[in-house]
């Protein structure tokens, strides 16, 4: 190769080189600017799969969770057929969307990710540790990248995410912060059966670098959000963060021209026991009360400490008469429930009263809904307790 080729070629890689660290630095800062674990893992994987970044047909992420000894789908980005990925690309083209813009619209849609794909990748639960985790759980515990072709997936026929994928090449990429995997990106080119080459690879692994710090970073500040609005004994959200909660879930509400209920709970005849036993007795009462009406809730149930004996559940996408049969649920799951020395207790047992205000009805505002729930566990103290009441205008 005479001189002018070799410099020709070397513009060449400089140019690509130039290309592969604006990407990446493009990508790094818009990660920087949100600590939200679900805003950060849409940012990582739109820079694997948007044409401004990486260009992979599709991407997807999995967070180790230690705690349950299990690698969880967590999101997945990437059109469900061919079809579908003609019409996003075309979209994306005549829009003249960057990376920016991607962000953007994820950010002001209420992180609305409905597709079957999407939905796919977040029932994935697979053992970490068991000889059944097959690839997800090899890469965890090797730490290494894997670049699958068709010869050498073939030899993961059984694995549930090569099943659900049935794709013939795959880029397997380990996530890190401090030397240790906490995640996983996989990534394909399932629509334009597009090579990958050692350059995407690469260009994948420098990324998952980066994600896996940012990754790490969200984790510790959600773990210094909730100790900062928790309350301390029954570790539910505090007061002050219940305030917030209502007010967000209803804007979010009226966005959407949905539904939301907002249930008190207070137990019944309380001072007759903190009187009889001490305080100490009565929190040991606080925090199983606590625990059971978060583990009786749904998930999407916000369950927080309103003060004293009085708890607070905001139940968002809830109509009324869902909420009245939600909350007859509870207060009779607690009825049952034996809690130590109710005896001393007037009904023998210890009940709870519940008063129940739901949106828009009830009230338009945060302060309103709270004003109706309120009206509504004093009448359920005044018909006589261990009862569930809506407010009635």
């Amino acid at each position: 190769m005479d001189e002018a080729k070799q410099l020709e070629q070397v513009k060449k890689e400089l140019e690509r080189a130039r290309i592969e660290l604006g990407i990446l630095y493009e990508i790094s800062n818009a990660m920087r600017t949100t600590l939200k674990l679900d805003e950060i893992l849409y940012i990582i994987l739109t820079g694997v799969t948007a044409h401004t970044g990486l260009g992979f047909n599709r991407a997807m992420l999995f967070l180790v969770n230690e705690k349950e000894n299990i690698i969880e789908g967590k999101m997945g980005i990437g059109p469900d057929s061919s079809e579908d990925a003609i019409r996003i690309w075309k979209h994306i083209e005549y829009s003249k969307m960057d990376m920016d813009d991607l962000i953007s619209a994820y950010q002001s849609s209420n992180h609305n990710m409905e597709s079957d794909f999407n939905q796919q990748i977040k029932r994935l639960k697979i053992p970490l540790h068991d000889t059944k985790g097959g690839l997800l759980a090899l890469t965890v515990l090797e730490g290494m990248p894997l670049h699958l072709n068709k010869d050498s997936i073939a030899a993961y026929q059984q694995d549930p995410i090569a099943q659900l994928l049935k794709s013939d090449e795959l880029a397997v990429v380990p996530l890190k912060a401090k030397d240790k995997v906490n995640g996983i990106i996989i990534a394909d080119n399932f629509i334009t059966r597009k090579p990958i080459t050692k350059d995407n690879l690469q260009m994948l692994i420098m990324l998952s670098n980066q994600a896996g710090l940012a990754i790490d970073n969200s984790h510790l500040y959600e773990k210094t959000v909730v100790r900062a609005h928790s309350d301390s004994l029954t570790e539910l959200w505090n007061h002050g963060y219940f305030r917030y909660l209502l007010q967000d879930e209803l804007e979010k509400t009226k966005a959407v021209q949905g539904r939301l209920s907002l249930m008190m709970v207070d137990i019944d005849d309380f001072k007759v026991y903190n009187d009889a036993l001490g305080h100490q007795a009565g929190d040991k009462i606080l925090k199983e009360l606590a625990a059971l009406l978060k583990t009786r809730s749904r998930k999407m149930d916000l369950v927080c400490r309103y003060g004293g004996e009085e708890f607070a559940i905001i139940l968002p996408q809830t109509e009324k008469n869902e909420a009245y049969l939600i909350a007859e649920r509870l207060r009779q799951d607690i009825a049952k429930h034996t809690f130590q020395h109710e005896e001393i207790l007037p009904q023998k047992k210890l009940t709870v009263s519940i008063g129940l205000a739901s949106f828009p009805e009830n009230g338009g505002s945060a302060a309103e809904l709270l004003s109706s729930s309120d009206k509504a566990l004093y009448e359920a103290k005044k018909q006589g307790k261990n009862k569930t009441c809506c407010y009635l205008p």
